[in-house]
């Protein structure tokens, strides 16, 4: 088990002393030269309002992000969070407008999230099928039932508590609360890879399935509860989108998957499993962030935009696979 000690290694090790080193290092060069070149094209790409908005847009994904980087780690994929994130959305939103107080339809909304990744775990580790068809499937099952639930129409929820509204819109000593939470995600998840045992089998099962199995981790059980923790946190951040814009529309998420796989790939997670870190998967998530502003700034259509964003992704995935084939070699 060479390769898991080596991996496991590495995990443990905090995330500033990976950053010379590591693929992190690359991220932040480019990022920092791509904000430099913008802060020559645009005016407006260093301004207070441009950069909070930046923060705001990639903290809420990056809590997503989370999860998908630790599902990749164990060597899975989840092409559903986008669904999720709206599923939880409209159904904490049809039941707060059926007379459910806010925070209750919440987490109703996230653990009915947490059981669609229950049941995507079931079809994986009890039935046998992989990841990308479970996914796939729930991914319309679940866009499916936004549909019928809010029947199509989008949800108004202006009349949603002050406090409530607080977790998406207000701030703490000028800090918005979802960079907060973003934050605590980030550092409790990072943490426990690095150093909770049970997070380390992560590491082992998408490294080594067999060997891990041999060695007696319960493979089964660990790649069931990060699919449902992968869920979960996208339960999470659809709550967080519902208190930030007041409403619930059944098509939101559509394509968020691509930029949810794209930062944690781009940040170093491999489709082949057996690596990642938090800290390149956010990275790379600010780096898509970055260079989606910078696209609005500069007027590019949207259409451009997609066709730009799937490029990142065939070279992220692109890169991915020759360093596989590499290592392997």
């Amino acid at each position: 088990m060479a390769v898991d000690t080596m991996v496991a290694t590495h995990a443990q090790a905090p995330a500033w002393k990976r950053i010379g080193t590591m693929r992190e290092a690359g991220l932040i060069a480019i990022i920092l030269a791509l904000g430099i070149v913008m802060s020559f094209a645009s005016p407006h790409f260093l301004t207070f309002g441009n950069m909070r908005a930046m923060l705001m847009s990639f903290s809420v994904e990056g809590i997503v992000v989370v999860g998908m980087t630790i599902l990749l780690i164990v060597g899975g994929i989840d092409l559903a969070v986008g669904s999720v994130v709206c599923f939880a959305m409209v159904l904490a939103g049809s039941l707060f407008l059926a007379g459910v107080d806010p925070w209750t339809a919440s987490l109703v909304g996230i653990l009915a999230s947490s059981m669609i990744g229950m049941i995507m775990g079931f079809f994986v580790t009890v039935v046998g099928l992989n990841h990308f068809i479970t996914s796939l499937a729930a991914m319309v099952i679940v866009r499916g039932l936004c549909l019928v639930i809010t029947k199509g129409t989008p949800l108004s929820l202006f009349t949603l508590p002050a406090s409530f509204k607080a977790v998406g819109q207000g701030t703490f000593h000028g800090v918005p609360y979802v960079i907060l939470i973003f934050v605590a995600v980030v550092v409790l998840f990072d943490f426990l890879l690095r150093r909770a045992t049970a997070f380390r089998k992560v590491f082992y099962t998408g490294s080594n399935e067999k060997a891990a199995l041999y060695s007696g981790i319960k493979t089964k059980q660990v790649k069931f509860w990060v699919t449902v923790l992968c869920s979960t946190l996208a339960g999470v951040a659809g709550v967080i989108y519902m208190s930030r814009f007041g409403a619930a529309t059944p098509t939101f998420g559509v394509g968020m998957e691509l930029n949810i796989i794209a930062a944690a790939v781009i940040g170093g997670a491999s489709l082949n499993g057996g690596s990642g870190t938090i800290l390149g998967a956010i990275l790379g998530i600010a780096l898509l962030s970055v260079v989606t502003s910078s696209l609005i700034l500069l007027d590019v259509s949207v259409y451009w935009q997609d066709m730009i964003k799937g490029c990142i992704l065939l070279a992220a995935v692109s890169i991915d696979h020759l360093l596989h084939k590499r290592k392997a070699a």
